[in-house]
Protein backbone atom coordinates (compact mmCIF):
# COMPACT_ATOMS: atom_id res chain seq x y z
CA UNK A 1 0.00 0.00 0.00
CA UNK A 2 1.60 3.29 -0.71
CA UNK A 3 0.00 6.52 0.63
CA UNK A 4 0.43 10.30 -0.57
CA UNK A 5 -1.39 13.55 0.69
CA UNK A 6 -2.93 15.45 -2.01
CA UNK A 7 -4.98 18.60 -2.00
CA UNK A 8 -6.36 18.37 1.85
CA UNK A 9 -7.05 14.33 0.97
CA UNK A 10 -5.54 11.18 2.41
CA UNK A 11 -4.89 9.02 -0.84
CA UNK A 12 -3.93 5.02 -0.21
CA UNK A 13 -2.89 3.26 -3.59
CA UNK A 14 -2.18 -0.60 -4.26
CA UNK A 15 -4.09 -1.22 -1.02
CA UNK A 16 -4.67 -5.04 -0.49
CA UNK A 17 -7.39 -7.02 1.69
CA UNK A 18 -9.20 -3.89 2.13
CA UNK A 19 -12.57 -3.60 1.49
CA UNK A 20 -13.96 0.08 2.60
CA UNK A 21 -17.55 -1.16 2.31
CA UNK A 22 -17.39 -4.63 3.67
CA UNK A 23 -15.61 -3.24 6.66
CA UNK A 24 -17.85 -0.21 7.64
CA UNK A 25 -21.50 -2.36 6.50
CA UNK A 26 -20.74 -5.56 7.60
CA UNK A 27 -21.97 -5.36 11.61
CA UNK A 28 -19.09 -4.57 13.60
CA UNK A 29 -19.96 -0.30 13.46
CA UNK A 30 -23.07 0.77 13.05
CA UNK A 31 -23.04 4.60 12.36
CA UNK A 32 -21.61 4.70 8.65
CA UNK A 33 -24.01 5.62 5.85
CA UNK A 34 -23.18 5.48 1.70
CA UNK A 35 -24.12 8.12 -0.37
CA UNK A 36 -25.35 8.78 -3.88
CA UNK A 37 -21.71 9.43 -4.87
CA UNK A 38 -19.84 6.06 -3.01
CA UNK A 39 -18.79 7.72 -0.46
CA UNK A 40 -19.28 6.57 3.33
CA UNK A 41 -19.67 9.29 5.71
CA UNK A 42 -19.24 8.56 9.89
CA UNK A 43 -18.21 9.68 13.04
CA UNK A 44 -15.32 7.75 14.70
CA UNK A 45 -12.89 8.40 17.99
CA UNK A 46 -14.83 12.06 17.79
CA UNK A 47 -13.20 12.38 14.24
CA UNK A 48 -16.03 12.78 11.42
CA UNK A 49 -14.51 11.20 7.69
CA UNK A 50 -15.85 10.97 4.62
CA UNK A 51 -14.24 8.12 2.78
CA UNK A 52 -14.33 6.36 -0.57
CA UNK A 53 -13.49 3.23 -2.64
CA UNK A 54 -12.34 3.04 -6.53
CA UNK A 55 -10.65 0.22 -7.44
CA UNK A 56 -7.81 -0.75 -5.43
CA UNK A 57 -7.14 2.96 -4.75
CA UNK A 58 -8.60 4.24 -0.91
CA UNK A 59 -9.63 8.29 -0.55
CA UNK A 60 -10.01 9.58 2.64
CA UNK A 61 -11.27 13.52 2.18
CA UNK A 62 -10.36 16.62 4.27
CA UNK A 63 -7.96 14.33 6.36
CA UNK A 64 -4.38 15.54 8.17
CA UNK A 65 -1.70 13.26 8.10
CA UNK A 66 -1.64 13.20 11.99
CA UNK A 67 -5.50 12.32 11.98
CA UNK A 68 -4.39 9.49 9.59
CA UNK A 69 -1.44 8.22 11.92
CA UNK A 70 -3.51 8.66 15.21
CA UNK A 71 -7.24 7.66 14.46
CA UNK A 72 -7.81 6.42 10.71
CA UNK A 73 -4.75 4.17 10.42
CA UNK A 74 -5.51 2.07 13.67
CA UNK A 75 -9.38 2.37 13.28
CA UNK A 76 -9.07 0.22 9.99
CA UNK A 77 -6.38 -1.79 11.34
CA UNK A 78 -3.68 -0.72 8.44
CA UNK A 79 -0.31 -2.01 9.67
CA UNK A 80 -1.46 -5.94 10.48
CA UNK A 81 -0.62 -7.94 7.31
CA UNK A 82 -4.23 -9.29 6.35
CA UNK A 83 -3.20 -11.14 3.23
CA UNK A 84 -0.80 -12.89 5.35
CA UNK A 85 -3.64 -13.96 7.66
CA UNK A 86 -5.68 -14.73 4.68
CA UNK A 87 -3.20 -16.95 2.85
CA UNK A 88 -2.33 -19.06 6.30
CA UNK A 89 -5.92 -20.14 6.27
CA UNK A 90 -6.20 -23.46 5.03
CA UNK A 91 -9.23 -24.65 5.67
CA UNK A 92 -12.02 -25.32 2.71
CA UNK A 93 -14.77 -23.52 3.72
CA UNK A 94 -12.90 -20.82 4.80
CA UNK A 95 -10.44 -19.80 1.94
CA UNK A 96 -13.78 -19.96 -0.08
CA UNK A 97 -15.35 -16.83 2.35
CA UNK A 98 -12.07 -15.19 1.80
CA UNK A 99 -12.39 -15.29 -1.86
CA UNK A 100 -16.12 -14.46 -2.07
CA UNK A 101 -15.93 -11.47 0.05
CA UNK A 102 -12.35 -10.27 0.56
CA UNK A 103 -11.13 -6.75 2.21
CA UNK A 104 -13.00 -7.21 5.59
CA UNK A 105 -10.65 -5.92 8.56
CA UNK A 106 -11.52 -5.89 12.11
CA UNK A 107 -12.37 -2.30 12.89
CA UNK A 108 -10.45 -0.89 15.92
CA UNK A 109 -13.62 1.55 17.64
CA UNK A 110 -13.85 3.31 20.90
CA UNK A 111 -13.57 0.70 23.60
CA UNK A 112 -16.45 2.50 24.98
CA UNK A 113 -18.45 2.77 22.15
CA UNK A 114 -18.18 -0.61 21.32
CA UNK A 115 -19.48 -1.57 24.80
CA UNK A 116 -22.84 0.26 24.12
CA UNK A 117 -23.28 -0.41 21.16
CA UNK A 118 -23.27 -4.19 21.48
CA UNK A 119 -25.43 -3.71 24.56
CA UNK A 120 -28.12 -1.81 21.99
CA UNK A 121 -27.48 -4.84 19.30
CA UNK A 122 -28.78 -7.41 21.63
CA UNK A 123 -32.08 -9.35 20.37
CA UNK A 124 -32.28 -6.05 18.30
CA UNK A 125 -32.09 -5.82 14.20
CA UNK A 126 -29.59 -3.39 12.39
CA UNK A 127 -32.04 -0.35 11.13
CA UNK A 128 -33.42 -0.73 14.81
CA UNK A 129 -29.55 -0.51 16.29
CA UNK A 130 -28.63 2.46 13.65
CA UNK A 131 -31.60 4.40 14.91
CA UNK A 132 -31.22 4.04 18.53
CA UNK A 133 -27.64 4.63 18.01
CA UNK A 134 -28.34 7.89 16.11
CA UNK A 135 -30.42 9.43 18.45
CA UNK A 136 -28.44 8.57 21.38
CA UNK A 137 -25.49 10.53 19.39
CA UNK A 138 -27.59 13.54 17.84
CA UNK A 139 -28.91 13.74 21.56
CA UNK A 140 -26.04 13.33 24.24
CA UNK A 141 -22.88 13.57 21.92
CA UNK A 142 -20.98 16.48 20.56
CA UNK A 143 -21.43 18.27 17.36
CA UNK A 144 -18.57 17.50 15.65
CA UNK A 145 -19.49 20.09 12.85
CA UNK A 146 -20.29 16.87 10.42
CA UNK A 147 -22.11 14.89 12.85
CA UNK A 148 -22.20 14.14 16.42
CA UNK A 149 -19.39 11.96 18.80
CA UNK A 150 -20.49 9.00 20.58
CA UNK A 151 -21.25 10.27 24.12
CA UNK A 152 -18.83 9.70 27.30
CA UNK A 153 -19.67 7.60 29.66
CA UNK A 154 -18.90 10.13 32.04
CA UNK A 155 -22.26 11.92 29.94
CA UNK A 156 -24.06 9.51 29.94
CA UNK A 157 -23.98 8.22 34.16
CA UNK A 158 -25.31 11.12 35.04
CA UNK A 159 -29.06 10.38 33.14
CA UNK A 160 -31.89 8.13 34.23
CA UNK A 161 -33.64 5.88 32.49
CA UNK A 162 -36.44 8.63 31.91
CA UNK A 163 -34.16 10.23 30.23
CA UNK A 164 -33.06 7.83 27.49
CA UNK A 165 -36.75 7.57 26.63
CA UNK A 166 -36.27 9.50 23.48
CA UNK A 167 -33.89 7.11 22.19
CA UNK A 168 -36.99 4.49 21.87
CA UNK A 169 -33.97 1.81 23.42
CA UNK A 170 -36.43 -0.16 25.18
CA UNK A 171 -35.41 -2.44 28.08
CA UNK A 172 -31.72 -1.88 27.00
CA UNK A 173 -32.01 1.90 28.27
CA UNK A 174 -31.33 0.28 32.14
CA UNK A 175 -28.33 -1.40 30.91
CA UNK A 176 -26.72 1.73 28.63
CA UNK A 177 -27.15 3.69 32.14
CA UNK A 178 -26.05 0.33 34.15
CA UNK A 179 -22.71 0.45 31.60
CA UNK A 180 -22.19 3.72 31.88
CA UNK A 181 -21.95 4.30 35.59
CA UNK A 182 -20.05 1.36 36.12
CA UNK A 183 -17.46 2.61 33.77
CA UNK A 184 -17.55 6.04 35.11
CA UNK A 185 -17.21 5.37 38.63
CA UNK A 186 -14.54 2.89 37.80
CA UNK A 187 -16.52 -0.63 38.80
CA UNK A 188 -15.19 -1.52 35.78
CA UNK A 189 -11.61 -0.01 34.02
CA UNK A 190 -11.10 -0.40 30.03
CA UNK A 191 -7.88 1.25 31.20
CA UNK A 192 -7.46 -2.23 32.85
CA UNK A 193 -9.07 -4.22 30.70
CA UNK A 194 -6.31 -3.49 28.00
CA UNK A 195 -3.63 -5.46 29.98
CA UNK A 196 -5.81 -8.34 30.65
CA UNK A 197 -5.40 -12.01 29.55
CA UNK A 198 -8.62 -12.63 27.63
CA UNK A 199 -10.55 -14.44 29.92
CA UNK A 200 -10.02 -11.88 32.84
CA UNK A 201 -11.01 -8.86 30.25
CA UNK A 202 -14.38 -10.39 29.66
CA UNK A 203 -14.85 -11.52 32.99
CA UNK A 204 -14.60 -7.92 33.59
CA UNK A 205 -17.01 -7.07 30.79
CA UNK A 206 -19.38 -9.35 32.24
CA UNK A 207 -20.10 -7.64 35.40
CA UNK A 208 -22.06 -5.17 33.53
CA UNK A 209 -26.14 -5.76 33.12
CA UNK A 210 -26.87 -6.72 29.88
CA UNK A 211 -23.30 -7.62 28.78
CA UNK A 212 -23.23 -11.68 28.48
CA UNK A 213 -21.12 -13.90 26.38
CA UNK A 214 -21.81 -12.87 22.86
CA UNK A 215 -22.12 -8.87 23.54
CA UNK A 216 -18.60 -8.99 25.91
CA UNK A 217 -17.06 -10.78 23.03
CA UNK A 218 -17.88 -8.31 20.20
CA UNK A 219 -16.64 -5.64 22.07
CA UNK A 220 -13.14 -7.19 22.67
CA UNK A 221 -12.88 -8.29 19.28
CA UNK A 222 -14.54 -4.47 17.71
CA UNK A 223 -13.75 -2.41 20.45
CA UNK A 224 -10.35 -3.30 22.00
CA UNK A 225 -9.04 -4.95 19.14
CA UNK A 226 -8.88 -8.59 20.89
CA UNK A 227 -8.86 -10.60 17.59
CA UNK A 228 -8.51 -14.17 19.27
CA UNK A 229 -12.36 -13.40 20.51
CA UNK A 230 -15.41 -15.67 18.50
CA UNK A 231 -18.53 -13.81 18.79
CA UNK A 232 -21.56 -16.49 18.25
CA UNK A 233 -25.04 -15.81 17.09
CA UNK A 234 -27.59 -17.44 15.54
CA UNK A 235 -25.27 -17.47 11.83
CA UNK A 236 -22.31 -18.61 13.33
CA UNK A 237 -23.68 -20.81 15.63
CA UNK A 238 -25.18 -22.17 12.22
CA UNK A 239 -21.72 -22.31 10.68
CA UNK A 240 -19.82 -24.14 13.77
CA UNK A 241 -22.72 -26.45 13.73
CA UNK A 242 -22.73 -27.01 9.96
CA UNK A 243 -18.63 -27.06 9.45
CA UNK A 244 -17.10 -27.71 12.51
CA UNK A 245 -18.71 -30.06 14.60
CA UNK A 246 -15.81 -31.42 15.80
CA UNK A 247 -13.92 -27.70 16.69
CA UNK A 248 -12.56 -24.94 15.17
CA UNK A 249 -9.83 -25.30 12.68
CA UNK A 250 -6.20 -24.88 13.97
CA UNK A 251 -5.06 -22.57 11.42
CA UNK A 252 -7.39 -19.46 12.50
CA UNK A 253 -6.07 -20.14 16.56
CA UNK A 254 -5.57 -16.89 17.22
CA UNK A 255 -7.03 -14.61 14.53
CA UNK A 256 -10.45 -16.57 14.93
CA UNK A 257 -12.18 -12.80 15.13
CA UNK A 258 -10.93 -12.52 11.87
CA UNK A 259 -11.86 -15.77 10.61
CA UNK A 260 -15.32 -15.29 12.02
CA UNK A 261 -16.35 -12.28 10.24
CA UNK A 262 -15.40 -13.90 6.82
CA UNK A 263 -17.45 -16.70 7.44
CA UNK A 264 -20.43 -14.43 9.15
CA UNK A 265 -20.63 -12.80 6.35
CA UNK A 266 -19.96 -15.87 3.66
CA UNK A 267 -22.28 -17.78 5.18
CA UNK A 268 -25.10 -14.97 6.15
CA UNK A 269 -25.45 -14.31 2.00
CA UNK A 270 -25.04 -17.44 0.48
CA UNK A 271 -28.61 -17.87 0.75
Amino acid sequence: MKKSFENGNIVLSETECFDVGLCLDCGQAFRWKQNENGEWQGVAHGKSLKIKQEGSTVILFNTTEEDFRDVWCKYFDLERDYKAIVNSYTDESLKIACKEYPGIRILKQDEWEAICSFIISANNNIPRIKGIIERLCETFGEDTGDGYSFPTADRLADLTVEDLAPLRAGFRAKYIIDAARKISYGEVDIEKIKNLPFDEAKAELLKIKGVGEKVAQCALLYGFGRIEAFPVDVWVKRIVAELYPHGLPECIKGTEGIAQQYLFHWRRFRE
